[in-house]
């Protein structure tokens, strides 16, 4: 599983995914998807939404900052509404139009009704990607995959790779990738 997963990034959702599969092939889908194993709030809804049709809000990052800003100056709905096309449109103009750092007012659909373009969009930065601690678990993680060396200064990320189940120590003490 890894080997398919590897460069999407937050290689421990593969080996969830690879759990929850298990869990759904031996008994069927919970009814509650949160039962499956790394499934959150966020990936329930999503899944019940988009596999299910389920009319329940999928709210990721772009779909809060589009209600954020729409209902800034007109109230917008206490409880949001949901479903497929209600979650695919959020998060397509959240992802597209109303962006967190450059949006387009001019081109957005609903500009008449959003008085939140007026609202600056807030400059907050996650951190660099280069050089962080999320590399370098990837290239770790890359490298055994490939038979490569270990990249320099991983061993400040193999106690982390080891506790999400991604390394294992060999009998000499050398990481691997576990065997499923």
């Amino acid at each position: 599983m890894l080997a398919l997963w590897n460069g999407l990034g937050y290689n421990r959702r593969a080996l969830a995914l690879r759990r929850a599969a298990a869990v759904v092939a031996a008994h069927g889908w919970p009814d509650d998807l949160q039962a499956l194993p790394g499934v959150g709030p966020y990936t329930a809804a999503a899944v019940a939404s988009f596999a299910f049709g389920a009319r329940v809000a999928a709210v990721d990052v772009n779909w809060r900052r589009v209600a954020h800003r729409f209902r800034a100056k007109r109230g917008w709905w206490s409880a949001p509404p949901g479903g497929p096309e209600v979650n695919q449109a959020m998060m397509e103009l959240g992802a597209t139009v109303c962006t967190a750092r450059r949006p387009q007012c001019d081109a957005c659909p609903v500009r008449t009704g959003c008085a939140g373009h007026a609202d600056p969009p807030r400059r907050r930065s996650a951190g660099s990607f280069e050089g962080s601690d999320r590399q370098l678990r990837g290239r770790a993680v890359a490298a055994l995959l490939a038979g490569r060396p270990l990249p320099g200064g991983v061993d400040r990320v193999l106690s982390g790779l080891e506790a999400d189940g991604l390394v294992v120590r060999d009998p000499n003490g050398e990481p691997r990738l576990p065997r499923r």
